[in-house]
């Protein structure tokens, strides 16, 4: 699976996107999140307050108890503003 890192989870992960073999068991977005916040100090601190965190698959806008299985990509970015 394809993981992309925009704004300030790519600055805190120092990653812009990786290819991932994911462990077995994680089934959802929230999973997924636990896993990488585990990772090391920079993904916990990047995915610290999920209020702050967005996340499409396959380039959709989903919620945290989204099922990821089959899934190609993932993206995680902050709250936007815009006018």
């Amino acid at each position: 699976m394809k993981i992309l890192y925009f704004a300030h989870f790519r600055e805190k992960t120092n990653v812009a996107e990786e290819d991932v073999e994911l462990p077995a068991g994680l089934t959802d977005v929230n999973s997924l999140i636990d896993w990488l916040a585990s990772r090391d100090d920079g993904f916990a601190d990047a995915f610290r307050d999920r209020d702050h965190i967005r996340v499409a698959v396959n380039q959709e806008h989903v919620e945290f108890d989204t099922l990821i299985e089959g899934a190609t990509e993932v993206a995680f970015f902050p709250p936007m503003t815009g006018g």
